[in-house]
């Protein structure tokens, strides 16, 4: 089907018409920037017609007539053929942010790998499992090393401070705060991301799981160097998230599922961790456990190693914090951010 575009000066579809006396007239048609070679018959101005060039999409022409407009544009090209190319340029994007972000992850360039991957979840479009594992991992060990940095930083700056020593520790206090801004920056990053594209975009019960999980986690970091009521509306935060996960994993995922196995991990650290609540987190971390082994004979081939991976985490988390719990035999110390030795996954 041939479509026909009359131009007006209200044309809301982006061509400019003009109406001057002898003057030059140019006109500019905005179409995808990867399908600009649209081949054109005619645009009429006045009473003469005027070929365009199918390249540069614009014409100039002076014309004697008492008024010179544009007043039609003919392309020979149809909708379906119009839609085609879009999909295959945008197809031929995807996969170029994809292969690149495989690249940066082999050459360890974790920052690029993010970039690559956000291009791609701002396509709007549901991810790949693969596409879904890249973005998780880019951004895990872009925020994984200043955890770590913290974490670091934060050891010394209490060690020295019980040693009385200020000053040292009003510089490491300084450059502590520059990596917490960073964090801020990364999760705040990564949550636009969940909220704006992924998760609107995601149908598959397994996505939205894997994508509230991710926001939960995100929260999380936020709340291990938060204090005061900014840590409390991060930790809300991130708590509404993993109970948004749980209650889908639990209707859409089998309990052996390694995404379920690893929300139940994530959110039993939560519980430990930031909510200071072990008994919760010992009892989260045992039913997700008893669950899976309850039907471990049902795990297929392709997850099992995963799936039995998280059930050891959960197990030893479980050893330790019962552990903790009957040492102090009910006053519980709780480990800090700085020598936690629990397990969680991204």
């Amino acid at each position: 089907m041939v479509k026909r575009l009359a131009t007006s000066p209200h044309d809301p579809l982006g061509i400019t018409d003009s109406a001057c006396k002898n003057q030059s007239v140019m006109v500019s048609v905005q179409y995808d920037p990867f399908n600009t070679n649209i081949p054109i018959r005619s645009t009429t101005i006045g009473k003469s017609r005027v070929a365009r060039d199918p390249i540069t999409m614009h014409t100039s022409r002076r014309s004697n007539s008492d008024i010179a407009c544009v007043t039609s544009v003919e392309i020979v090209r149809s909708d379906q053929e119009f839609q085609l190319g879009t999909a295959m340029a945008s197809s031929s994007d995807r996969e170029t942010a994809v292969y690149v972000a495989k690249l940066a992850e082999q050459a360890e360039r974790y920052d690029e790998m993010v970039e690559a991957m956000k291009n791609v979840a701002k396509m709007d479009v549901e991810l790949t499992v693969e596409e879904r594992n890249l973005l998780s991992v880019g951004y895990k060990n872009v925020i994984g090393s200043r955890r770590a940095s913290w974490r670091i930083l934060s050891s010394i700056e209490q060690k020295e401070e019980s040693r009385g020593n200020e000053h040292n520790a009003k510089r490491i206090k300084e450059y502590r705060q520059k990596v917490e801004t960073e964090l801020i920056n990364i999760c705040k990053d990564i949550l636009a991301v969940i909220d704006e594209h992924l998760i609107p975009s995601c149908t598959a019960g397994e996505s939205r799981v894997f994508y509230y999980k991710m926001k939960g986690d995100y929260y999380r970091y936020l709340a291990e160097f938060k204090v005061g009521n900014d840590r409390k509306v991060v930790a809300d935060e991130s708590l509404k998230a993993y109970e948004t996960a749980t209650t889908t994993a639990e209707s859409e995922l089998p309990p052996t599922h390694p995404i379920r196995l690893g929300l139940a991990l994530n959110f039993s650290v939560f519980y430990y961790e930031i909510m200071n609540s072990p008994e919760r987190a010992c009892h989260l971390a045992k039913q997700a456990f008893d669950e899976a082994i309850s039907e471990l004979d049902t795990l297929n081939e392709e997850s099992y190693k995963d799936s039995t991976l998280i059930m050891q985490l959960l197990r030893d988390n479980l050893t330790l914090w019962t552990s903790d719990i009957s040492e102090e035999a009910g006053d519980v110390v709780i480990m800090t951010n700085l020598h936690s030795s629990y397990f969680a996954i991204f």
